[in-house]
């Protein structure tokens, strides 16, 4: 069934020290657009992580977040005390200021806090990859509800264009009639007396210029086809696509031949309902 690139995720995972968050947000685009957000410390990991992303997700803009929070003890930030005392002592020599304030300065120059870059615990990080799997998972299936609501609403379009294609087969005998009668009576505006049998010729060949015969014939089959894509198992938003261009262009041809202002009338709903499918279209997977 159909997946919608819109979707989110997200999972907790809780450590003795420390509490990680990861989410996943994705909206719709013609490729994957992946954006990583993470400490340095897993940067290591990140190609291992956008390839589980793309393996799965496969299309769209998405954003991938890991955030730590930290929540025990340890902490990777220390303060440089031997640097930050030297500060004090040459901002004294500058300003007259109590030891806060001082130290409040100092604390921001460069070098006053120092970041100790581990390296990745493996057993951390196999805990890391299993929440990372359960976001992914979840946006999945987010999409995957998402996809069905989608679906539903196609199904509803196609319906209404199938109806509307149905008036367009029933009054089209009328709009050849229509096209014979006005010939007809062009002919007798003229008052001059013309060869029924070359007559007759040319009315078959004028009214072959306006049939619309094989336009109705593909016009049902590419709906039929778009719904059989519908229920296919994998999503291709792509080919639904291609398939709603060769419906347009159908559409399209009846609308110019059609010479006959009811019928046009419901090109243009035909044009409308397909236009609110291709809308939706660039959500698809």
């Amino acid at each position: 069934m159909i997946h919608s690139m819109t979707g989110y995720g997200k999972s907790v995972l809780q450590l003795p020290t420390k509490k990680i968050s990861i989410e996943l947000k994705s909206l719709n685009s013609k490729s994957l657009d992946l954006n990583a957000r993470m400490p340095s410390m897993y940067r290591a990991k990140e190609l291992d992580i956008r390839k589980l992303i793309a393996k799965h997700l496969v299309r769209g803009k998405v954003d991938f977040s890991l955030f730590v929070e930290i929540t025990g003890e340890d902490t990777s930030s220390k303060i440089n005390k031997t640097v930050v005392k030297e500060y004090i002592k040459q901002l004294k020599e500058v300003v007259d200021g109590d030891a806060t304030e001082l130290l409040k300065m100092a604390i921001r120059l460069p070098d006053a806090v120092t970041t100790e870059r581990d390296d990745i615990d493996e057993n951390e990080w196999m805990l890391i990859s299993k929440e990372i799997n359960e976001a992914i998972t979840k946006i999945v299936e987010y999409r995957k509800d998402e996809g069905a609501t989608l679906k539903q609403d196609f199904l509803g379009r196609i319906t209404t264009l199938r109806r509307l294609l149905q008036e367009v087969i029933t009054m089209d005998p009328d709009r050849i009639d229509g096209v014979r009668a006005r010939l007809e009576k062009g002919i007798s505006d003229i008052k001059e007396k013309v060869d029924e049998n070359r007559f007759e010729q040319e009315l078959v060949y004028y009214i072959e210029k306006f049939d619309i015969t094989e336009e109705k014939v593909r016009l049902e089959n590419h709906l039929d086809y778009f719904t059989k894509s519908l229920n296919s198992d994998d999503s291709n938003g792509k080919k639904l696509g291609f398939i709603s261009q060769e419906i347009g262009r159908e559409i399209n041809t009846i609308g110019s031949k059609s010479n006959y202002a009811p019928m046009q009338k419901l090109v243009v709903q035909m044009k409308d309902e397909l236009e609110k499918i291709k809308e939706q279209l660039l959500n698809v997977l």
